[in-house]
């Protein structure tokens, strides 16, 4: 049986949040790219919260 590590899966969050910083910082304007990413930003925040549900 696998055993879950969740410090991974919160990292890869973390890194998820990021990328989607950055898509923001780089979209000079272009809406669909700003409200797509802040819609990644909105479902990685709901991951971090049910991780640190998890890790408490």
């Amino acid at each position: 049986m696998n055993s879950i590590d969740l410090e991974e899966i919160n990292k890869m969050i973390e890194e998820i949040e990021a990328a989607a910083k950055g898509l923001i910082d780089k979209a000079q304007g272009i809406q669909a790219i700003q409200r797509n990413a802040e819609r990644i930003m909105a479902s990685a925040k709901m991951l971090k919260i049910n991780v640190s549900d998890l890790i408490s």
